[in-house]
């Protein structure tokens, strides 16, 4: 192979690793507390960069921590506004990465929401039940978590409904007897 056309291999777009992207101490957290979300790419990364939603939040630029591949992101005071769809890339002398895989960062305890079951929370073993998760307040996205876990099991895009209420509707199923909605 030439030269020249080495260099070039080197400088096609896709060429750099993915990052990384984590949230700490998790990406479910209660309204009002810290969180720091960390981006992890390559050593020669100049620049990370934090998107929200699909929009560059260019402002939360980070300088990688030195030594490392790393940087991070905090916020002290978690609201309904940072809840969303996280990804990350960093800038190399080659040019911009491709994103990250997302993070789906989740406010808990933000405002009463109502959870109720449909069309009764009494289901037979191996049936199928709708979750409604609604509120007065508005919501682009709705996540269903099962207790003790750290991790979204569902995440949905709210719906407006006829009672001037933002929802989402989760199934859920086939139910075993261990499965419980409280």
């Amino acid at each position: 192979m030439t030269p020249t056309l080495m260099a070039l291999l080197c400088f096609l777009p896709g060429t750099l690793p993915k990052p990384t992207i984590w949230a700490e101490p998790s990406s479910a957290i209660p309204w009002g507390t810290s969180v720091t979300i960390w981006c992890q790419g390559s050593l020669e990364a100049q620049e990370y960069r934090l998107l929200k939603n699909e929009g560059d939040l260019g402002r939360l630029g980070g300088t990688p921590l030195e030594p490392g591949d790393k940087a991070n992101f905090s916020t002290t005071y978690m609201t309904d506004g940072s809840a969303g769809r996280y990804h990350c890339r960093y800038l190399s002398p080659t040019g911009w990465s491709e994103l990250s895989d997302p993070l789906e960062l989740v406010v808990t305890g933000a405002s009463p929401l109502r959870l109720s079951a449909l069309p009764s929370p009494v289901v037979a073993s191996g049936g199928n039940v709708t979750l409604k998760c609604a509120s007065w307040m508005t919501f682009y996205r709705f996540v269903l978590m099962k207790e003790g876990e750290r991790q979204p099991s569902s995440t949905l895009d709210s719906q407006r409904a006829p009672s001037v209420q933002f929802q989402a509707l989760f199934l859920v199923g086939p139910v075993t007897p261990s499965l419980r909605v409280g």
